[in-house]
């Protein structure tokens, strides 16, 4: 059985994005994109079987220059979860309609390895109720944003943590690490 880790950027107040990536757009002046932590982030993503993603997320790839259907992050086979995209499924992205949390249930049940949930605050809400996520890998920006896309949507959960590592950057950037424990 595989493990489902979250392993997000989040603001000091727990949002992944700031209000304008409800539009597509992230304030790129907010999230740090360059420091001490990024080499941590690209060695961290290269023990994950899969990248699991939401279409907000998905999305955000193509002011980049992505494409629907392109990865973003070769290497990885990505699975986005949307009813509204539209593009074929391929070897290295396989679109995803309908009950998301049943499809990663059975990934998590078929699966070895770690499952890297990358994005997506609803998707990770609906996981977390179904008590499919495993571990929490917290990248907490040196930043409050006041609003935006919190790291469990609409979800407010009441968990127990065992925290399982803690690493501080120069960038200001502290990375944790912490097992889930649900009643």
């Amino acid at each position: 059985m595989a493990t489902l880790v979250y392993h997000v950027a989040v603001s000091l107040d727990y949002f992944i994005a700031d209000p304008g990536m409800q539009e597509g757009k992230i304030d790129q002046t907010l999230f740090l994109f360059a420091g001490d932590h990024v080499p941590d982030f690209l060695a961290d993503i290269q023990q994950y079987t899969a990248v699991l993603m939401g279409r907000k997320t998905y999305e955000y790839g193509f002011q980049f220059g992505a494409k629907p259907g392109e990865p973003g992050y070769k290497g990885l086979k990505h699975y986005i979860f949307s009813n509204s995209l539209q593009f074929d499924s391929n070897d290295e992205v396989e679109l995803v309609r309908g009950d998301s949390v049943a499809f990663i249930q059975h990934l998590k049940e078929k699966e070895e390895g770690k499952l890297w949930l990358c994005g997506g605050g609803e998707l990770a809400g609906a996981l977390l109720e179904k008590q499919l996520i495993d571990q929490l890998v917290l990248k907490v920006n040196p930043i409050l944003v006041g609003e935006g896309v919190p790291m469990f949507g609409s979800l407010k959960p009441r968990l127990s943590l065992e925290l399982k590592d803690l690493k501080r950057f120069d960038s200001g950037v502290l990375k944790t690490t912490y097992d889930i424990h649900y009643r």
